[in-house]
């Protein structure tokens, strides 16, 4: 019996040695995993908003482009636009860096997500605000900013922390352009050393950043809750 928990011990802290030993790759890939969604994120949100304000817009022709874009966009798989803007666009002299096409990518494939999530929002706001704030001497960009805006956020916050969360797992895509993201960074060591512990690592790590995600986004609605 003895001889039994010695081994236990033994083996856990010769895996938990191991699992040190791959910390320095996986928190790398963790790195090049924020990189990704912060800038997607600082991108998609603003452009998002602007191709809202596209779809929402009396000109026929931005709205039927800005609906083309979407349909595009939220029509094809995030990894086909990846592999198209890196190996595509080449072929007609247009070359981006391995970063660069991620960002591109990723921040074109959220806006249209999020450009239909904030012109559900914008659509549900009532015209007599508009009338209100025009009455009170209001520019358009002015009441926009300052009264629709804040109600859009709010309405839309539910629906937008879902887009984050499933944000952070699809920056595992990157793998294809050859990041090594927080996935890859695991899949290299569980290739290398024929074992599944790095993968597990990998797991509770997003699970830990969905779990400060989600937290963070809680906070956020429970301080835009003194609108009701």
């Amino acid at each position: 019996m003895m001889g039994t928990i010695s081994e236990m011990t033994g083996k856990l802290l010769e895996m938990l040695n191991y699992i040190l030993a791959l910390l320095p790759a996986l928190m790398s890939g963790v790195v090049i995993t924020l990189k990704v969604f912060a800038f997607t994120l600082i991108i998609s949100i603003p452009l998002g908003i602007l191709v809202a304000l596209g779809r929402l817009s009396r000109l026929k022709i931005i709205q039927r482009l800005a609906q083309l874009y979407i349909w595009v966009v939220r029509g094809t798989p995030l990894l086909l636009q990846l592999i198209f803007i890196f190996f595509g666009l080449p072929m007609i002299g247009i070359v981006f860096s391995r970063f660069n096409s991620v960002m591109i990518a990723f921040s074109l494939n959220y806006a249209a997500y999020y450009g239909e999530i904030f012109r559900g929002g914008i659509a549900s706001i009532d015209r007599g605000q508009y009338e209100a704030a025009e009455m009170l001497g209001m520019s358009k960009q002015q009441t926009f900013i300052r009264v629709i805006l804040p109600q859009v956020i709010k309405r839309t916050l539910p629906a937008v922390a879902n887009e984050v969360i499933t944000l952070v797992k699809d920056t595992s895509l990157v793998y294809i352009l050859g990041l090594s993201e927080l996935l890859r960074a695991a899949k290299i060591a569980a290739n290398r050393d024929v074992t599944l512990a790095p993968l597990v690592v990998a797991g509770v790590f997003y699970l830990i950043l969905t779990a400060v995600f989600t937290k963070v986004l809680q906070q956020m609605e429970e301080r835009y809750a003194y609108y009701e």
